[in-house]
């Protein structure tokens, strides 16, 4: 890494701030793979439904998603260049689940366009931000 390379202050803040939002997707993880009775129970028939109807892959996917989207941060921060390549594995995670829990299942039935479609598209977003952040990262020099 070149040390001599002085980053501004705001690369630091943005990542952060997205390892912050990233380990919130970890923890949404772990609660959807390792859901409770209880929070089962207080869920409404269609939304029990539509969480039991999704395969196991679509948990690979998730987990794929956010760890990568964690694991990429984390490189930032450390400033590697590899965390392009585990934003790109998580970019594509993230939309064969988005995708799939989008247009595959019965999510808008079940909670609205809205509500189904809102953290998607903003997931989505974010993590064509982070690819792009971490080229232009590498392009400035900031990470190698």
């Amino acid at each position: 890494m070149n040390d001599s390379i002085k980053v501004p202050g705001w690369f630091w803040g943005v990542s952060i701030l997205f390892l912050l939002w990233n380990i919130m997707g970890v923890l949404s993880f772990v609660g959807h793979a390792f859901i409770s009775e209880e929070t089962l129970a207080a869920m409404t028939e269609s939304e029990r439904q539509l969480f039991d109807s999704y395969p196991i892959w679509i948990y690979v996917a998730f987990a794929l998603a956010v760890l990568g989207g964690f694991i990429g941060c984390v490189g930032l921060l450390l400033r590697k260049k590899w965390s392009k390549m585990t934003f790109t594995i998580s970019l594509i995670a993230i939309i064969i689940q988005m995708g799939y829990n989008t247009f595959f299942t019965k999510t808008i039935e079940v909670y609205g366009m809205t509500q189904a479609l809102t953290m998607p598209i903003l997931i989505v977003v974010f993590g064509i931000f982070l690819l792009w952040f971490s080229n232009f990262c590498i392009k400035k020099g900031w990470i190698s």
